[in-house]
């Protein structure tokens, strides 16, 4: 397998990861709390489903030949407050995420020694995927973050919960 298609394969399994850790905290909120914005008028959880939707129907629509900052994408709605239900908003969260996967499974090898447009910058597109791998993975943590504060002892880790890191650590690898 060549080097491409480990890092094709690789960029697929660390954003599917991300699409899991935000899509569960989704799940476990209802819509008065994806709405909730703390005190400073920071940005909910809707905003940030509405903004990372935006950004991946813009960047990964005809992602090879068209830029990626697309004219009918209005980023500054994208933070304006509405009244969207849950299923809305996780429909939102899926069809951003279907355009950045389809596209992302859709290309080969070859199409990493391409150049594509960002805002009128080129960019390989290596470092167009690359700069996503950053941008999404940090309005995740802000999901993730935002319903850790909202859920407060309820929340469930959606990883190694406090505490149990040693527990974890003999489970995944025995006595050592």
């Amino acid at each position: 397998m060549s080097l491409a298609s480990v890092y094709l394969t690789s960029v697929q399994q660390r954003f599917l990861t991300y699409k899991e850790l935000g899509g569960k905290t989704i799940s476990r909120l209802n819509a008065e709390q994806l709405h909730w914005q703390p005190e400073g008028e920071p940005n909910s959880i809707t905003h940030i489903v509405k903004h990372l939707r935006g950004n991946m129907l813009s960047r990964w629509t005809d992602f090879l030949t068209t830029d990626g900052e697309k004219p009918n994408r209005h980023r500054d709605e994208e933070f304006e407050n509405d009244t969207l239900s849950k299923e809305a908003i996780q429909a939102l969260w899926e069809e951003g995420w279907k355009c950045l996967m389809d596209t992302l499974a859709s290309l080969t090898p070859e199409d990493l020694e391409k150049t594509v447009l960002i805002r009128n910058e080129p960019h390989s597109v290596v470092d167009a995927i690359n700069r996503q791998l950053a941008h999404i993975p940090y309005h995740v943590g802000q999901i993730v973050y935002l319903g850790k504060m909202i859920l407060k002892d309820q929340w469930d880790s959606l990883s190694i919960p406090k505490g149990q890191s040693e527990a974890f650590n003999k489970a995944k690898f025995g006595s050592r």
